[in-house]
């Protein structure tokens, strides 16, 4: 029962430490995070083809929803440029952007993203997170700032490119048309930049880009930019976010279906992301699983409010908390003071260029960029480059939503990859430690038994590593090893296959003259294969809790004249052994 409340009403948990000191923050921080969000809005919603207003609507129901039942105390959600412009993708081959068609599939696309984030949720797959690599998000998000880029300097050249093109017909019908710049559009465009650009470095904590904005539609008055081409945004309606209704016609569903797992995705992995670094700062444990549910109910919900499909946003994420935000209200009151904001300022955007709007969703796309994380990657990590090349260049000239399966199954083949190949270290007493510890052969130059090779396998034994462990037997026993004994302090978990494939060496083994055995065994993995039955198949008497039984034990099965004759002696007990191979080990010792 507790975890049901947890679940549904997860603002409990917070709503006791709310007090007039926290309200006081948090109020704060939410004036901050809606005149942020204002021009954010009016942009992101630009890139998906959607008219300003549903911008501003998403920034104001998602993040109150997803403050309501998500697990962050931070993260702020609403619209962001990477989600946008997978929805202008997924839909602009459908309908005219813009349009009554186009704004309907938007609504529809919201509700079946955040239906699969919500079951998502309630199956309890917030861990899976963890396997997808955050460099997909990286690549993606860079080629997503080109494509967005792209898409807006014919707003900034006052060039007359048709939308929906791909990437490379943009610029090639750019350059064809480079002769036909407006250089009055070219201005507001490059006054709106300059004043943000100053702004962000002067101002850090202003809203730089309502200050370029404005700084662009007043030079725009200043050179009367109307009379000379420079064309404006119009005037957003000044009203609450209307209720509205996705389609849910069969057809529609159909065709919505794949973007929409494509979007899901890219947004709880999105979120999660963002939620995770800003707890590593405020010290706050995330559920994985519980955003899942947050994000997938706040874009369930926005669906039938004129919203568009949200994620978290680590701009505003990150200025929520810098701001000094205590809990998930900040993002309550965000929405408060954007709603009172739009109310009063809505007719002065009939006066802001779109010019002006261009030049502000380029320097978003700039900002988008993780310019330190990719030097690294490519200077650390061949694989994670492979991740992010590939996203990178798929988000560049393939369908988004392809592009984002593209990175994930190549994070997710490289993570099966890792795990494919374990770690196995040979072992041998070290006689210079006081007690003849078992240590690296290798790492420390040990002499090891002829007949007994003793090894520690560092991964868990499934249906994805078996075939690299029984090649490691295979290749042990042509070395003339019958006898292994292995130390599975490292063995994490082991399945059905793994299991069988134990059961299957350790009678190979025997056959031959030898065995499989074990010690240290984790109290999982023994439990696990009591079940299976493959404890009672190898043998009792191969399992041992210490690794001085298990060498006891096995010294007694070993060739006695070969033991009479090996000047190496690594083991106590093999000075037990006379001359003449005579072993005076007590069998009663038997495990």
């Amino acid at each position: 029962m507790n975890n049901i409340w947890r679940v549904f009403l997860p603002f409990l948990e917070w709503l006791p430490f709310v007090n007039k000191s926290t309200l006081r923050a948090d109020l704060m921080a939410g004036l901050t995070g809606a005149v942020i969000v204002l021009p954010q809005g009016i942009a992101y919603a630009s890139i998906a083809g959607l008219p300003p207003q549903y911008g501003l609507y998403t920034a104001m129901i998602t993040p109150v929803i997803a403050a309501i039942f998500g697990s962050s105390w931070h993260l702020i959600s609403g619209p962001t440029a990477a989600i946008s412009i997978v929805v202008f993708s997924a839909l602009s081959g459908h309908a005219e952007p813009g349009s009554a068609e186009f704004i309907s599939l938007a609504l529809t696309l919201t509700f079946l993203a955040g239906l699969f984030q919500f079951v998502f949720g309630l199956a309890r797959f917030g861990s899976l997170v963890n396997f997808v690599s955050h460099t997909v998000v990286i690549g993606f998000t860079a080629g997503a700032a080109i494509l967005i880029g792209t898409s807006q300097l014919k707003y900034v050249l006052g060039m007359d490119v048709p939308r929906g093109e791909s990437f490379l017909h943009t610029w090639t019908e750019m350059f064809r048309q480079v002769g036909d710049i407006n250089y009055y559009i070219v201005a507001v465009a490059a006054a709106t930049m300059l004043v943000a650009i100053l702004t962000r470095k002067f101002l850090p904590k202003m809203p730089y880009l309502l200050f370029g904005m404005v700084a662009g539609g007043l030079f725009s008055l200043l050179i009367d930019g109307e009379g000379h081409g420079v064309k404006l945004v119009g005037a957003i309606p000044r009203d609450l976010p209307p209720l509205s209704s996705p389609s849910f016609s069969f057809e529609t569903i159909k065709k919505l279906i794949p973007d929409a797992f494509a979007i899901a995705l890219l947004g709880l992995v999105e979120a999660v992301s963002i939620a995770r670094s800003v707890a590593s700062k405020s010290k706050q444990q995330i559920d994985g699983s519980q955003e899942f549910i947050g994000q997938g109910l706040s874009n369930i919900v926005g669906s039938f409010f004129s919203s568009y499909a949200g994620s978290g946003s680590f701009t505003r994420s990150g200025i929520n908390y810098d701001a000094g935000a205590k809990t998930p209200l900040s993002g309550i009151f965000a929405t408060i003071f954007l709603l009172l904001i739009v109310l009063l300022i809505a007719p002065v955007t009939a006066y802001l260029p779109i010019a002006s709007m261009g030049a502000s969703i380029l320097l978003v796309a700039y900002n988008l960029v993780d310019f330190h994380h990719i030097k690294q990657i490519f200077k650390i990590s061949l694989p994670e480059t492979s991740i992010f090349l590939t996203t990178f260049l798929s988000t560049l000239f393939l369908e988004l939503e392809f592009a984002i399966y593209m990175g994930v199954l190549v994070s997710l083949f490289l993570f099966v990859a890792r795990t494919s190949y374990p770690k196995i270290v040979s072992l041998a007493p070290n006689p210079k430690t006081r007690t003849r510890s078992i240590q690296d052969v290798h790492e420390k130059q040990l002499d090891e038994c002829p007949q007994l090779k003793i090894i520690r396998i560092d991964m868990s034994i499934y249906f994805g590593s078996l075939a690299a462990v029984q090649k490691e037997f295979h290749k042990l026993t042509k070395l003339g090893y019958k006898f292994i004994l292995i130390d599975s302090s490292g063995i994490n978990f082991i399945d059905m296959a793994g299991s069988e494939m134990l059961e299957q060496e350790a009678k190979r083994l025997e056959s031959l003259g030898g065995g499989l055995f074990f010690y240290n065994v984790k109290d999982s993995v023994f439990r696990y294969l009591l079940r299976s039955d493959a404890f009672e198949h190898i043998g009792d008497y191969h399992f041992f809790p210490t690794k001085n039984g298990a060498i006891q034990w096995v010294f007694t099965q070993l060739d006695e004249e070969q033991c009479a004759s090996c000047p190496k002696r690594i083991f106590k007990e093999c000075y037990t052994v006379d001359r003449e191979g005579v072993a005076n080990t007590d069998s009663s010792s038997k495990a």
